[in-house]
């Protein structure tokens, strides 16, 4: 895997609020939702954006009223289009007793990456 060069599509950085690491381009942090800067002309021209989501997985578990407690590990998982992995996370875990409810979802959020002026291109 290469990590791309800052300032380029695909160069990140870490949100001073979360840690999490996010895209540079990023005006708002998609973990913490935190503002991370002020830049006009960028976020005019992303709110005037389309913003495609190619994929939206949403599930829910609900633990029979019988038997004892589920632990539960939330990992994703990303691979390239060679079926290499390039990123795995345990995005969370925790536990349900009897008759509790947990609902996941995922979701693929794509922009289009603009240049560094806050000048986006659409097609």
């Amino acid at each position: 895997m290469s990590t791309p060069r800052p300032g380029s599509a695909g160069a990140t950085r870490v949100c001073p609020h979360c840690k999490t690491t996010i895209l540079e381009s990023a005006a708002v942090c998609p973990s913490c939702r935190h503002h991370l800067r002020f830049d006009e002309a960028a976020l005019t021209a992303l709110r005037a954006m389309p913003v495609a989501t190619p994929l939206r997985v949403e599930g829910t578990v609900r633990h029979p009223a019988d038997g004892g407690p589920w632990e539960y590990t939330v990992v994703m998982v990303i691979r390239n289009d060679r079926g290499e992995e390039i990123n795995r996370q345990v995005v969370g875990v925790g536990a349900m007793q009897p008759g509790e409810e947990r609902s996941f979802s995922l979701s693929v959020e794509m922009v289009q990456r603009g240049d560094l002026k806050g000048k986006f291109r659409r097609h």
